[in-house]
């Protein structure tokens, strides 16, 4: 592995439970966490110990999008719906109970939200008019985790059934549907230039597939336990993976060499399991999150590389 330098900047408290959810605002300067504990919270990474509160819900919050079109961030509040926050007051502007199951992701394409539930089915809202439009029945068991690309107008659904299923966001046609996986997909994201889709999960391995044809390109051993999250870098030449095994892996994007291992005993890293990674795209810093209540951010120098 390469002599990349990995320094870690900050480590943020303030949870007082596992934190789940992670997702950059339409400003990338702000990010933002939902815990176990129901909070949601504000950071800014120019001064990122200042945690400011932006929501506290009675249920645990798995999943957390910011639709950029409208500055809104769409909260997954367990057993109760969404809650929608208008990002340019922090004020609650509506809310829908549209589940009484868990709210594993979601994602907002144009005007509309995928909310993606516990009982296999992904719930499509129409952000203008605050309704559903249509369930789409994708299986039985949770839906854990969705990619939108935009090129293809294709979204990638990835279910604790094993399988990664393939739509089209036009009529919801299904497109693909991909059984490689052993266990629960957790993990899966399109490259920026939306030729690839990485998925990972339970199984601890990371496949990749190419968006044209969706037929497998490579099966990779990545990490000890499940892969939970994984993100690109914006200008797609490295990707993040993190894991229940507790490190953060960084790779590269068109050799799929592992390149660094981010980890406790080698950087002070994450004790517990590490549930989500992005890559800034306000500085191009690391920030994960973990089930030991903490955020972390990583600043990853690859400068040298080339």
């Amino acid at each position: 592995m390469s002599k990349i330098q990995v320094n870690k900047l900050n480590t943020l408290t303030g949870h007082n439970d596992s934190v789940y959810a992670l997702v950059e605002g339409a400003n990338p300067r702000y990010f933002y966490t939902g815990a176990g504990d129901g909070l949601v919270v504000q950071w800014d990474l120019d001064q990122p110990k200042d945690g400011k509160l932006i929501a506290k819900l009675p249920h645990s919050v798995y999943a957390l999008e910011v639709n950029i079109e409208n500055n809104l961030l769409f909260i997954g509040h367990n057993y109760e719906g969404v809650h929608v926050i208008d990002l340019n007051t922090n004020q609650e502007i509506w809310s829908l109970k549209i589940t009484d199951e868990a709210i594993f992701d979601i994602k907002t394409f144009g005007n509309k939200a995928f909310v993606a539930t516990g009982s296999g089915m992904i719930i499509v809202l129409d952000i203008q008019e605050r309704s559903v439009i249509k369930h789409l029945k994708i299986g039985e068991k949770n839906i854990r985790v969705m990619d939108i690309n935009p090129l293809q107008h294709h979204l990638a659904v990835g279910a604790s059934d094993h399988s990664v299923k393939i739509f089209d966001l036009r009529n919801y046609q299904a497109l693909s549907h991909m059984d490689d996986h052993t266990n629960s997909v957790f993990a899966l994201r399109y490259s920026p230039d939306g030729e690839t889709l990485i998925t990972g999960g339970r199984d601890a391995h990371l496949k990749v597939w190419s968006s044209a044809t969706y037929q497998l390109q490579k099966d990779i051993v990545a990490h000890m336990f499940a892969i939970n999250y994984l993100d690109f870098r914006e200008d797609g030449r490295y990707f993040v993976t993190c894991s229940m095994d507790k490190s953060i892996k960084l790779w590269d994007s068109a050799s799929f060499e592992l390149l660094k291992v981010i980890d406790k005993s080698r950087h002070a890293g994450h004790g517990t399991s590490v549930n989500k990674v992005i890559w800034s795209r306000y500085n191009q810093q690391v920030i994960a999150i973990s089930d030991d209540r903490t955020i972390s951010i990583w600043e990853i120098d690859l400068d040298q590389m080339h």
